[in-house]
């Protein structure tokens, strides 16, 4: 039987193994999934030896995503602009080979599953870290008008603005500035949460005036009732206000493929997910 796992710390709340478990059940694909805790200073040790002792491959959570990205001999053009793995297998020639599923697990669930268009629209991210890193590249390859990146540590967000200016127009912001923008009449037409307050019962301060017309609020999170930021943009009139569970249904989906080799449906499993919340 063919073996994978999620690796993090902490990862005993993740849905992976269930996730993956519905996908192999569905698919009729004969192999294990576990979410496994490791150590910090076993992350490289423990991945080599579970692909030397036959393992199939392994997703990567937090903390492990920057350090996926190093370990990997090769990477993927969108895990290579992220600068992140969130998907490590090896490749033909038996080399470990990074791949980074977030992205096009979040713009799938925007446009296929929420009908939310990307092109064109201006682009509000919350936080700097590795969720909104993995997410960067696709939200550039959609072509979105302007991306803006707010973080409390705004050195944080140049340095993203600055691996990837090139590529479209991104600028980086304090939560000071932001307020301002909205004072002279800055809205957008995509906010996505991609920090981790909302699940810690706080969240910076917003200004309602962000939100355009028609804009969907995005949290990267996602719990069992709606989390602070889905709270927030309820509240405030967001056309739509989406969590990010099936963000990690697709990205798992997308990793499925390369595990696997097939595409398996998500919108059963999202239904099966929501039911168990």
């Amino acid at each position: 039987m063919s073996k994978y796992a999620v690796l993090g710390n902490p990862v005993s709340h993740s849905k992976s193994p269930l996730i993956h478990s519905m996908f192999a059940e569905q698919t009729d694909q004969v192999m294990s999934y576990l979410a496994i805790s490791v150590e910090e200073n076993e992350f490289e040790d423990f991945v080599r030896n579970f692909f030397a002792g036959g393992g199939g491959g392994l997703n990567v959570t937090v903390p492990f995503k920057g350090r996926a990205f190093t370990l990997a001999a090769s990477c993927s053009d969108r895990a290579q602009l992220a600068q992140a793995v969130n998907t490590l297998f090896l490749d033909d020639n038996g080399d470990i080979r990074g791949d980074n599923t977030d992205g096009v697990g979040l713009v799938t669930d925007l446009k296929l599953n929420n009908k939310v268009t990307i092109s064109g629209q201006r682009v509000l991210i919350l936080g700097a870290g590795g969720a909104v890193r993995g997410i960067m590249a696709a939200l550039v390859y959609e072509h979105a008008a302007t991306i803006t990146i707010v973080n409390r540590t705004v050195s944080k967000a140049e340095l993203l603005v600055e691996e990837m200016q090139s590529m479209a127009s991104i600028e980086a912001m304090s939560y000071e500035m932001l307020q301002d923008a909205a004072s002279n009449g800055r809205n957008f037409d995509l906010i996505i949460n991609g920090t981790s307050s909302s699940l810690q019962g706080e969240m910076p301060k917003l200004d309602a005036k962000l939100i355009a017309p028609g804009c969907c609020c995005y949290d990267l999170m996602y719990s069992a009732t709606d989390t602070l930021f889905v709270q927030w943009a309820k509240q405030e009139g967001a056309s739509l206000s989406i969590d990010g569970l099936g963000m990690l249904v697709e990205q798992a989906a997308e990793a499925f493929v390369v595990f696997r080799g097939v595409r398996p449906n998500t919108a059963s499993v999202m239904e099966n997910l929501r039911k168990q919340s």
